[in-house]
């Protein structure tokens, strides 16, 4: 589940803390089909450009956006659940006052930015206002208007992409589909990856160029280097610092990558041979069972050690054994909640969430957490069905729900995670919890069906074709973004410059040659859809980094991976410490709160998947690692 301040669908929080991310974070992503407003007067009236004025700004902005948001979340809540031409249509209309509010006060907030003698609690509030915007525009006549055309006719373009299979159409959802399907050949796989960045990429390129051009000048106008760094910027430390700081996380993790890279290569030219992928240099990007290379579970049956798939109980045949139902499976995750020492959720939520896919109506099924009124309404959004994966999203769902509820007394511009890595990384950490040691203890699994510890390596490589394979990944798509942004990539040489990227982070490169001048990048959903990545980053590495601080505070002296806290208190406690910070201080103040540490750090994934590093060292004996 994606933290995602998209305001006509916000897909976790609800409208009404989406708003906050919205002028909280730094990356918040514009929806394509919202109308971007120009330059307007902040709806708040004008106030002397002073250190009082300033706070008295804030104050009326805060108070305005605090009003406007529930009510907006109401309305996007019947959206989701209710989806008809006149509900659209009213969440648009939000969606489109929204931006107006947004533009003027990221606006304001620019003036007043300059103001001297400002506390620093004035300085942060102004400087999460002035990122409010995923893309300004600057103040010239039509550069708002211009700006958000191009973003509608992306957005329309990727949504209309087709791709070809033996020549014959395939869209998009569709072809992701197939490119996992491993009864495909190479050459088919080879045909679907080129049409693709053919034909949905390609053509977007000029747009792109335009687009982000405005943006940049908007970004500058706000008192930024470029639209890469403003993005930079709200992580309470400089742009540069930022870069460098994600290159140090990468580190850390890149050598149990480069031994996961180096495996699944090997396999990967068994089973195809070296016409097709080499047993030394990058990996044919259109080999590991994604469009985009950036999880590479679906071809986990190619590379799993002999007996993986047998490890003594099925998730979802648990469930049935116990014939939970989609209320009973949320009262579990509930649970492990309470357990922790957190108040029971409030009756309304189980009046008022969406459980199940209603019969009578079209609505939202992606997985999402609400709180509606920023304060205890709290929902989640599902289509249960009684299986392993929905038992897991619902611990992950009430991750974001309890962290929702944690921060509910702070100001308006705080309801939000500490950075836009946390509130992710809370849930995924959640999910990680689901271990066989936390099944016995909740009376779902027999202690004697608990998998051996010769079990622990398929389980360790198939977590990790997904968690581990999508870092680089998820940290390079920005620093491509960013090189565009302050000119780094040359316009003539924007494939380039991708493709040098990919296979310097992830070691994969194209199956066909690439044109120099070509766009391959925007056949990635969040390229024209303006949506950031680092937090995904961020959230793949904090997960485990959380799961560290809570198995030490338990007191866990097993392998990290087999970990479980459950009804252990004294975590309870020092989760609370952390999540009822929001993003009142700075995230360094609120991960020490937890973890006792003030940098975010690669190493506890490193720790978690060292059983797995090591036996991959000993299968890659003779391989010649890297790219």
């Amino acid at each position: 589940m994606t933290l995602s301040a998209s305001l006509l669908r916000p897909t976790l929080m609800g409208a009404a803390a989406a708003i906050a991310i919205a002028v909280a974070a730094p990356l918040a992503a514009q929806d394509a089909a919202a109308p971007a407003a120009p330059a307007a007067e902040p709806a708040a009236p004008q106030f002397p450009l002073t250190p009082q004025g300033a706070k008295d700004f804030l104050a009326a902005v805060e108070a305005d956006l605090g009003s406007f948001s529930v009510e907006y979340a109401h309305i996007s809540w019947i959206n989701a659940t209710h989806i008809t031409y006149d509900t659209d249509a009213m969440a648009a209309k939000y969606g489109a006052d929204l931006t107006v509010k947004q533009v003027g006060y990221a606006n304001e907030a620019a003036r007043y930015a300059r103001v001297s003698g400002l506390d620093p609690e004035t300085a942060r509030k102004l400087d999460m206002l002035r990122n409010s915007i995923g893309m300004p525009a600057p103040a010239t006549p039509g550069a708002a208007e211009e700006m958000n055309d191009i973003a509608t006719r992306l957005g329309s373009a990727y949504g209309r992409g087709k791709g070809t299979l033996n020549g014959q159409p395939i869209n998009g959802s569709d072809i992701e589909a197939e490119m996992g399907n491993l009864e495909r050949t190479p050459d088919e796989l080879k045909e679907m990856w080129a049409s693709w960045h053919d034909n949905v990429g390609g053509p977007m390129r000029a747009d792109y160029t335009r687009m982000t051009g405005i943006a940049n000048q908007g970004a500058k106008e706000l008192g930024f280097a470029d639209l890469g760094a403003m993005w930079r910027s709200g992580y309470d430390m400089s742009p540069d610092q930022f870069a460098a700081e994600t290159e140090r996380m990468w580190q850390e993790v890149k050598p149990l990558y480069i031994a996961l890279h180096t495996y699944v290569r090997r396999k990967l030219n068994e089973k195809y041979g070296d016409a097709v992928q080499p047993r030394t240099g990058p990996i044919r990007a259109d080999l590991l069972g994604n469009m985009w290379a950036q999880e590479w579970g679906n071809i986990y049956p190619l590379v799993a050690p002999a007996g993986a798939g047998d490890i003594g109980y099925d998730l979802t045949d648990l469930i049935a054994k116990k014939n939970l139902n989609a209320i009973g499976m949320t009262k579990v995750g509930e649970q492990f909640f309470s357990s922790l020492g957190f108040a029971p959720l409030p009756a309304t939520f189980w009046e008022r969430s969406q459980f199940t896919k209603p019969a009578d109506r079209e609505v939202v099924c992606h997985a999402s957490a609400w709180n509606i009124d920023n304060v205890d309404d709290l929902r989640i959004k599902m289509c249960i069905k009684p299986n392993a994966d929905d038992f897991t999203t619902i611990h992950h769902e009430l991750g974001h729900n309890y962290y929702q509820r944690a921060y509910n007394k702070q100001d308006f511009l705080h309801l939000n995670g500490a950075n836009d890595g946390f509130h992710e990384a809370i849930g995924d950490m959640i999910a990680l919890s689901i271990t066989p040691e936390y099944l016995v203890q909740i009376d779902m699994l027999d202690p004697k069906d608990v998998p051996s510890a010769d079990k622990d390596i398929g389980l360790l490589l198939r977590q990790a074709m997904d968690k581990v394979a999508f870092l680089p990944f998820g940290l390079l798509l920005d620093r491509y973004r960013w090189g565009l942004f302050d000119g780094s990539i040359p316009e003539a040489q924007t494939n380039i410059g991708w493709n040098d990227l990919r296979r310097e982070y992830q070691g994969v490169v194209p199956p066909v040659e690439r044109p120099a001048d070509g766009f391959d990048a925007g056949a990635k959903y969040h390229i024209p859809g303006n949506v950031s990545y680092t937090r995904y980053f961020l959230a793949r590495l904090l997960q485990f980094q959380f799961y560290k601080a809570a198995c030490d505070t338990a007191g866990w002296k097993g392998p990290l991976h087999r970990c479980s806290f459950y009804g252990n208190k004294d975590v309870g406690a020092k989760l609370n410490a952390m999540l009822e910070m929001g993003a009142s201080k700075p995230w360094p103040d609120a991960l020490e709160a937890f973890t006792g540490e003030r940098q975010m750090s690669g190493k506890a994934m490193a720790e978690y998947f060292a059983p797995l590093k090591k036996w991959l060292d000993k299968q890659n004996k003779g391989e010649k690692a890297g790219w």
